[in-house]
C-alpha cells in the first residue's frame, strides 16, 4: 500500500482501496476505507501520489495532538534504563507531490479511536488512548493497522518508579516504514509524577523508509519539543 504512484494506478488490501482514474479526460482519486468513501477531481500533469503513515491524531477529525499508551505496569529501579516495544495506532495519508509544492489530499485509518482524559478535569488534556501489551523484541503487528514503538525508559528520579502509561505530543513524531511502521521514542522518569517523552529521529532497523510529516506538507513550522507529563506515568 505505501509507496510512490503516479498517474493512474490501483492498491487494495482488505477493507482498503486507493485508486486513481481517467474519466473524460479528468483524473479521479478515490478512496474507500471500511465503508468510508473519499472522492476528488484533480488537475495534474506531473504530480505523484505518495501514500504513507502518519500522525495518530486526525481521525475521526483534528481533536487532540496527544497519544496515551496503557500498557503492563514496569516497575523501575532508580538509574535504570530499559527499552521495551509497544504497539501503537497508525493512519495512512495521501500527499500529491509536484516540483513545488506538497499537499496532503487524504487521511484514513482503520478501525476506530478512543479518546480519554490525562491530568485533572480542569487543567488536563485530550489524547487519544491506545493499549499495548510490552515486547522484549519487535512483535508482529496487523498491517496498516497497528505499527511499532520502540521505548527507552530511563528513571533519572531517586526512587523506585512504576510506569503504566506515556502521553506522546505526537506532532513531534517521527515515522519509518518497510513492511511495519515504527517509531523510536524515550521517557525519562524526572519525579515522583513527572516525565518526560520524546521521538527519536531513526530508523528502527536499517533500510526502512522516512514517511513525510504533516506539518511539512502544511508547512507549519515545527520545533522538536518534547512533552512533559506533569500528571503521572
Amino acid at each position: 500500500m505505501f509507496g510512490r504512484y503516479y498517474g493512474t494506478f490501483r492498491r487494495e488490501c482488505g477493507d482498503i482501496l486507493v485508486e486513481t482514474e481517467m474519466n473524460n479526460g479528468l483524473l479521479t482519486y478515490r478512496r474507500r476505507c471500511e465503508g468510508r468513501t473519499f472522492e476528488r477531481v484533480l488537475v495534474s500533469k506531473t504530480g505523484e501520489f505518495i501514500i504513507n503513515p502518519v500522525e495518530p491524531h486526525n481521525l475521526p477529525e483534528d481533536i487532540t495532538n496527544f497519544l496515551q499508551i496503557e500498557f503492563p505496569p514496569i516497575v523501575v529501579e532508580p538509574g535504570a534504563t530499559q527499552t521495551v516495544y509497544l504497539k501503537f495506532p497508525i493512519e495512512m495519508g495521501v500527499f500529491l507531490e509536484s516540483a513545488k509544492d506538497i499537499r496532503v489530499l487524504d487521511i484514513f485509518g482503520l478501525g476506530s479511536q478512543k479518546f480519554t482524559l490525562y491530568g485533572s478535569p480542569t487543567d488536563g488534556l485530550i489524547a487519544r488512548w491506545y493499549k499495548s501489551e510490552i515486547y522484549p523484541e519487535i512483535p508482529p503487528v496487523e498491517p496498516l493497522r497497528e505499527g511499532v514503538m520502540e521505548l527507552s525508559i530511563h528513571n533519572a528520579y531517586t526512587e523506585w518508579a512504576e510506569v503504566s502509561y506515556a502521553v506522546f505530543d505526537t506532532t513531534d513524531m517521527k515515522i519509518y516504514y518497510d513492511e511495519i511502521v515504527a517509531i523510536s521514542a524515550s521517557m525519562k522518569i524526572i519525579a515522583r509524577t513527572l516525565a518526560e517523552t520524546n521521538f527519536a529521529d531513526k530508523p528502527l532497523r536499517p533500510g526502512m523508509a522516512k514517511a513525510i510529516e504533516l506539518h511539512v506538507a502544511r508547512k507549519i513550522p515545527m520545533i522538536d519539543r518534547g512533552y512533559l507529563m506533569e500528571w503521572g506515568y
